[in-house]
């Protein structure tokens, strides 16, 4: 990498006020709504500048801080790259080392937004169920040190008692994780852990806060060392910290705001609905379903992307024959969208061949993905009387895939909440039969 380059530094110019704080400084919050935000703000005004949270690593604010918390943004069409800087974000903080400073960040009058992407296993709760894991260790330790929170819960309670006990209005809770209804998950454990600790507190919460369901989609890749150098040469400075992405976009809003405040996403294409549940279906059945997939059994395959999966004519086939087949007729089309041409569109989209999304990667925390992206619509063809032999494939390629062995007999890395238990599970059935028997019956997976 070149070592004379000169670091990516924020744009000059007027900076906004503060007001929101997210929670889960990732790549694909800053690839997609941050973008959004930045837009808003150029558009209609407004100070909705990000204060980023990092719940545990400080690397994101390391990155970030010298580049005075601006990053690139590069764009990865067929044809070309394009690269923008994005000055949004504010000032990045870190939970584990100053939790008082999260809260009074929470608890600032300005802040109207608190938005998270901390991913499935981030809330804390049992995805077959919904509900708060009140055995989780974080969630074990906010009950007995409510003031000094570790989960992402944890933070949003403590931040609107901080708030009501200071007469200040709740903020927004915008989930914006591939969750089904993200904002009743998130506010069904914010209620429950608030009820724990306060039954008023959570009686204010259920009449004044506001928890709006979103739907987000972008292909979002993970960022690697090549892509930081290729980055480099291209604009001429050095980002240690931008982000790869694909040029589609959506972003759906349930327009259920505390006080109505929020930026004017409207005006940049954010489509403003009353229920955003028939989009986050289609999405999370057509694009997460597919896309999940197609990682375990491309994975167990040899593919390492999944432009190189789809490429291939045998998965070219399977995925289009589980959208026909066993997808869509699951699906009642959300307004305006014509399903065969979504996922016509999706296929585009897999075989980018810039997109070099790795099947490892999205195949991570299949345990707490599986019940969202796979097993509800196996659900419902079994109760229409329709087989779905191509996503009961996938979840065969799930259970091969935590075995932690390909096909070739090489380990795998398997991340996964649950990984330790899933591998002693599989190593303790002595036939394909009992290992299938023996991880059916983790609950927190298959209800």
């Amino acid at each position: 990498m070149p070592a004379d380059l000169p670091r990516l530094q924020r744009p000059s110019g007027p900076r906004p006020g503060v007001g929101i704080v997210h929670l889960g400084l990732g790549a694909f919050f800053r690839a997609h709504g941050a973008i959004y935000i930045a837009e808003a703000m150029q558009s209609s005004g407004g100070d909705w500048g990000i204060v980023g949270v990092s719940l545990m690593s400080p690397t994101q604010r390391d990155l970030l801080k010298p580049q005075g918390f601006a990053y690139t943004a590069l764009e990865l069409g067929p044809e070309g790259e394009t690269a923008q800087v994005i000055g949004v974000v504010e000032d990045v903080l870190v939970a584990r080392e100053n939790p008082a400073a999260v809260l009074v960040a929470m608890t600032d009058p300005k802040v109207r937004i608190v938005s998270l992407t901390v991913t499935e296993k981030g809330y804390c709760h049992e995805p077959s169920t919904g509900r708060l894991n009140r055995a989780h260790p974080d969630i074990v330790h906010d009950l007995a040190h409510p003031d000094a929170p570790r989960s992402a819960p944890g933070y949003i309670v403590r931040a609107l008692a901080n708030r009501r006990a200071a007469g200040v209005r709740p903020f927004t809770v915008l989930c914006c994780d591939n969750l089904p209804e993200n904002g009743r998950v998130v506010r069904g454990v914010t209620f429950e852990l608030a009820r724990l600790i306060d039954p008023d507190l959570a009686g204010w919460i259920e009449a004044e806060g506001r928890f709006p369901s979103t739907m987000v989609d972008r292909i979002v890749p993970a960022t690697k060392p090549e892509d930081v150098e290729r980055l480099a040469r291209l604009t001429g400075v050095l980002d240690l910290s931008p982000v790869m992405h694909e040029p589609f976009r959506q972003w759906v809003v349930e327009d259920d705001f505390v006080d109505g405040a929020r930026p004017d996403l409207g005006a940049v294409g954010v489509q403003l609905v009353r229920d955003v549940t028939p989009f986050e279906l289609m999405k999370l059945r057509c694009l997460n379903g597919t896309h999940s997939s197609l990682a375990y059994t491309g994975y167990l395959a040899g593919h390492e992307t999944i432009a190189e999966t789809v490429a291939d004519p045998a998965f070219a086939g399977y995925v289009r024959h589980l959208w026909r087949a066993e997808i869509i007729p699951t699906i009642v089309p959300p307004p305006g969208e014509d399903l065969a041409a979504y996922a016509a569109a999706l296929f585009e989209r897999y075989a980018n061949p810039a997109i070099r999304h790795r099947t490892w990667q999205i195949a991570m925390d299949g345990s707490q993905k599986l019940p969202q992206r796979i097993l509800g619509t196996i659900a419902d063809n079994r109760a229409a009387g329709r087989p779905c032999p191509g996503l009961t494939l996938a979840v065969a390629a799930w259970m091969a895939y935590v075995g932690g062995v390909d096909e070739r007999g090489r380990p795998i890395d398997v991340k996964d909440p649950l990984a330790a238990r899933l591998k002693a599970l599989s190593d303790a059935g002595g036939t394909p039969a009992a290992r299938v028997a023996a991880l059916l019956g983790v609950a927190e997976v298959f209800p």
